[in-house]
């Protein structure tokens, strides 16, 4: 088994962790970085490769909260088709829609800017 940290470590936010055992790869928690507007933006817009769909072949969460689940949907916007068990969706459809209210507005925010 190899635990691999991609986000959340000396910080309390944008937790994200890739467990791998026997060639199969699980995402636990894609949370949403939160802190000054740059680096947050910078975070939450561009994902770690480990993340990516060519990776992991399914996700889970740890606990429905913004900094635990909240770039997901930038993780499915990306293409990642692997599996999601049903209740960690059920927890996350309040969270996504605001997690997607705020990544939206960085997107409009970084298009305005160029």
């Amino acid at each position: 088994m190899k635990l691999s940290f991609l986000g959340g470590a000396r910080t309390v936010t944008g937790s994200m962790h890739l467990i791998e055992v026997n060639e199969q790869r699980v995402l636990l928690d894609c949370g949403m970085f939160q802190g000054r507007r740059a680096e947050s933006e910078r975070r939450n817009l561009n994902l770690p490769f480990e993340a990516h769909r060519e990776r992991a072949h399914a996700e889970g969460v740890s606990h429905a909260h913004i900094d635990h689940s909240g770039n997901i949907p930038t993780l499915v916007r990306g293409g990642f088709v692997g599996d999601t068990p049903s209740a960690c969706v059920r927890l996350r459809r309040a969270t996504w829609r605001r997690s997607c209210c705020v990544t939206a507005r960085g997107f409009r925010r970084k298009m305005s800017s160029t």
